[in-house]
């Protein structure tokens, strides 16, 4: 009863909603609906009843002088299961209208409409005037009915209001689409689909003439060869008889096709990723059926007998078009030949490559931020550019740089836009993790942002545990000092074996009760701890056992060290309870005491809060969160930062658009668990399981 509750109004809320931003698409789903139901056409074609002759639009209805029919048979459609496809697209009506207004997606809808069904009709009339051409007349004595022409009109203006990269995306995969179906199907209705399109192409204002980016060329020539080996399927399996001829379903065996749809798949990937093995296959495929379709017309042309007429009626027009199709894309991959020069072990950046040398001189001379010291970590790749450096990880086709570029202050926003470029020429999905306000403002204007952490900072100078606020820490002070726990500010090497041995035990205690195995690249281990310029803060018990233990890492700024970082935190389990507090709070004194201007308790990834309209990042930060927080207590972790009443500077997520985020994902991964296995994710998932229980 409680889910049913529940439910109920949110689905209201939904009604509401969509009455509110979309009522006239809603209003016309309603009336397809009920002329459906009142005409039959829910369950019989409408073909084979009177209507079809009497609202049906298209040349014989013009010539019969039935002017209504443009508008009659807009609220019709062909067969029962054809409302099903109608249906969806009339999804593109109501966005368009939830996004520009009820009067400007009406505007689009019946324009859109009647210019395809006068368009087609002219466009038909005049072929079968022409040419004694079989699919023209069949096509000038056909009548059609349905919204569809209108739908899309509204479809290819709501991608007008896309960011330029999903507008580029959603017009090639429409007219690529649209192409497919005029070529190879041919129907009244595919005639009238591409003539709204290209109209609204006609005087659409949002896609102007400019520079193709490598990853646009790339994604041409992606769409390009999956047209190539949707043709070829169409043709396998289903019978054609468009304006190129009539064709049959191929005889050949369904592996053979299948076959090549899996090589076209493997090259389609090998292009996303810039692959010059790809190019050089895709340029081999449409090169190979160019000339077969050359070879084919000259042997037409060459033989004038009438077996070769009627050959040239069917199946052979059909492949010498596709063979125009292909010398298209062929021409267009030569001409892009640049965009494919990357391989699994293309360079990002400028020769040489920088060292670890290299990169912690810069550290220390130009200073850094709160992570920037994790950039000597092992694991890291660095990308040299024209006035500093960048640290990146490589993981699944994805260029993760941590942090913000390394170099003089100047030439940091200098910096990420060349790494960028690198990385796409590489053929490489770039984006900044855990990046600064700096960054953000460096990286292209059209790319987007994720918060994933607030990094939470302690400024030193004015530190006092005074006052109500601060009673949690002077309570863990007073209790370390009745319980006889010291404090001491160390180095790894300057600590005894025993020592050592009891910082192993407790670190391998600590990862033996987690299902996943110690996270990476932001996230340190002891063998990050034993750097000589990273300091250690042990807290000992009377007898001279490890309570626990934090690792600080050194920022540095202006040539000097600034400030710290923590990284590690280790407890013996069982121990001084509140040993972090104690450990913080010790270290936060002595960092004052040695001059420090801040301290950084890092951040939390997961648990920043969105506002109410990032509703989708809301629910994919929470379902992470969740999933992690049994085994790494992100949130409790940020709840007991928050007793040091920190500041926050906010870290992003750089990236170029939504379309990256999985890649991307998928890349963090395995920066964080590179060493973990299906079976451990498993066991991390069960161990979710069980708790939610």
């Amino acid at each position: 009863m409680t889910v049913t509750s529940a439910r109920a109004p949110s689905r209201s809320r939904l009604v509401a909603a969509l009455v509110r931003r979309a009522p006239v698409t809603l209003g016309f789903v309603l009336v397809l609906l009920v002329v459906g139901l009142v005409s039959g056409g829910l369950w019989r074609p409408v073909g084979e009843t009177p209507l079809m002759d009497l609202f049906g639009y298209g040349v014989p209805a013009f010539e019969a002088g039935r002017w209504w029919t443009p508008v009659t048979g807009a609220f019709l459609v062909v067969t029962p299961w054809g409302y099903v496809p109608t249906l969806a697209t009339m999804v593109s009506v109501g966005l368009l209208e939830a996004t520009r207004g009820s009067r400007v997606a009406l505007s689009y809808f019946w324009i859109g409409h009647l210019f395809a069904v006068a368009v087609t009709a002219l466009i038909v009339s005049v072929c079968a005037g022409a040419a004694d051409w079989a699919w023209a007349q069949e096509q000038v004595q056909t009548l059609d009915v349905g919204p569809s022409a209108g739908a899309l009109a509204c479809l290819a203006a709501f991608l007008g209001t896309l960011r330029t990269s999903w507008r580029l995306r959603g017009w090639l995969i429409l007219l690529a689409t649209l192409t497919i179906g005029v070529l190879v199907l041919g129907t009244l209705a595919d005639l009238e689909h591409m003539a709204a399109v290209l109209l609204v192409l006609g005087v659409d204002r949002s896609l102007t003439p400019r520079r193709a980016s490598l990853r646009e060329q790339r994604l041409v020539a992606q769409v390009g060869m999956v047209s190539f080996a949707a043709i070829e399927v169409i043709l396998a399996f289903v019978p054609t008889d468009g304006p190129l001829g009539t064709t049959a379903p191929l005889g050949g065996s369904p592996w053979s096709t299948a076959i090549d749809v899996a090589i076209v798949s493997l090259v389609v990937s090998g292009l996303r990723r810039a692959r010059r093995w790809a190019w050089r296959i895709a340029t081999a495929l449409v090169g190979l059926n160019t000339l077969l379709a050359a070879a084919l017309w000259v042997l037409l042309v060459a033989d004038s007998a009438s077996d070769a007429s009627d050959l040239i009626d069917g199946d052979a027009r059909i492949e010498i078009a596709a063979g125009i199709l292909s010398f298209l894309l062929l021409v267009y991959l030569l001409s892009v030949r640049r965009a494919f020069q990357g391989d699994r072990h293309s360079r990002v950046g400028r020769s040489p490559e920088p060292d670890v040398r290299e990169v912690r001189h810069a550290l220390t001379t130009y200073g850094g931020g709160t992570l920037s010291w994790m950039s000597l970590w092992e694991g890291n790749s660095y990308a040299r550019t024209s006035g500093g450096i960048v640290v990146y990880q490589r993981r699944v086709g994805v260029a993760i740089a941590l942090a913000d570029p390394l170099g003089p202050v100047a030439s940091r926003s200098a910096s990420a836009r060349e790494f960028i470029a690198a990385a796409e020429h590489a053929g490489l999905v770039p984006c900044f993790f855990s990046a600064g306000a700096d960054t953000r403002r460096a990286v292209p204007r059209e790319w987007r942002s994720l918060v994933v952490a607030d990094d939470t900072i302690v400024d030193l100078p004015d530190l006092a545990f005074r006052g109500k606020r601060w009673n949690s820490v002077r309570t863990s002070l007073n209790r370390a000092e009745r319980e006889q726990v010291t404090f001491r500010m160390t180095r790894y090497a300057d600590e005894p074996w025993a020592i050592h041995a009891q910082l192993h035990a407790i670190s391998e205690q600590w990862v033996g009760d987690k299902a996943l195995p110690e996270m990476g690249f932001t996230l340190g281990t002891l063998a990050e701890a034993a750097d000589p310029d990273v300091r250690i803060a042990l807290a000992l018990s009377a007898e001279g056992n490890v309570e626990g233990f934090l690792s600080w890492l050194p920022v540095y700024g202006e040539g000097r060290v600034r400030g710290w970082t923590l990284d590690v935190m280790r407890r013996r389990e069982g121990g001084f309870g509140p040993v972090m507090e104690f450990l913080i709070a010790q270290s936060a004194l002595t960092f004052r005491d040695e001059g420090a201007a801040l301290m950084s308790l890092s951040g939390a990834p997961l648990t920043h809060e969105y506002p109410p309209e990032a509703r989708l990042l809301t629910d994919l930060s929470t379902r992470l969160a969740d999933a992690l927080e049994p085994v790494y207590g992100f949130r409790s972790l940020h709840r007991f930062k928050a007793k040091f009443h920190p500041r926050y500077e906010t870290m992003y997520l750089l990236f170029r658009d939504e379309a990256d985020l999985t890649r991307i994902a998928a890349g963090l991964t395995r920066a964080f668990l590179p060493s973990a296995t299906l079976g451990q994710f498993a066991r991390a998932g069960a161990e979710l399981l069980r708790r939610d229980e």
